[in-house]
């Protein structure tokens, strides 16, 4: 799988690109953790949000290749919220989800379902999207500032400390 690694100057034209498509006014955002919460963070300040959740999920650990029906199956799981907003602070909200990418799209799927189910009107955003792993059909995020089929590496996503310096020595 080909990959890209950005810079933050990367990002900041990613969330540029975001702004100007918000034609909502939104109550709260939710940010998915840990992913969104950079992206969350820029897009709070861009937008003047002051309500910032987060939600936590998880999904089984992938399987082992050799066992065929464990790793189809694994796709069906159902996702375990670690940490979740509670009901009261989302009924009736105009929510936006942020995440950094929609890859398979389970989670952030799985976080809107849940929003919803709690009588918020729901919208999703990501800095990438990625069709080529979606698992949803035709459904995308509502609000994306780019389309990809690479393994996205984040400048938060870079190693750190001594061993993490001695790697990037560009710093």
């Amino acid at each position: 799988m080909r990959r890209e690694v950005l810079t933050w100057n990367d990002v900041d034209k990613l969330i540029d690109h975001l702004i100007p498509q918000f034609d909502i006014e939104f109550d709260v955002m939710v940010v998915v953790t840990r992913g969104g919460i950079i992206p969350g963070g820029m897009l709070a300040e861009a937008l003047n949000l002051t309500t910032i959740l987060t939600a936590a999920v998880d999904f089984p650990a992938e399987m082992n290749n050799e066992d065929q029906h464990k790793q189809q199956t694994r796709w069906l799981a159902w996702p375990k919220f670690i940490q979740f907003p509670e009901d009261t602070l989302l009924e009736n909200k105009n929510t936006l989800v942020v995440d950094d990418v929609w890859g398979s799209g389970r989670t952030i799927t799985a976080v809107k379902n849940r929003i919803s189910a709690a009588g918020s009107k729901v919208y999703t955003c990501v800095l990438h999207f990625n069709p080529y792993r979606n698992l949803f059909g035709a459904l995308r995020p509502d609000f994306y500032a780019a389309t990809t089929d690479a393994y996205i590496i984040y400048p938060w996503e870079m190693r750190r400390g001594k061993e993490g310096l001695l790697i990037h020595s560009d710093f």
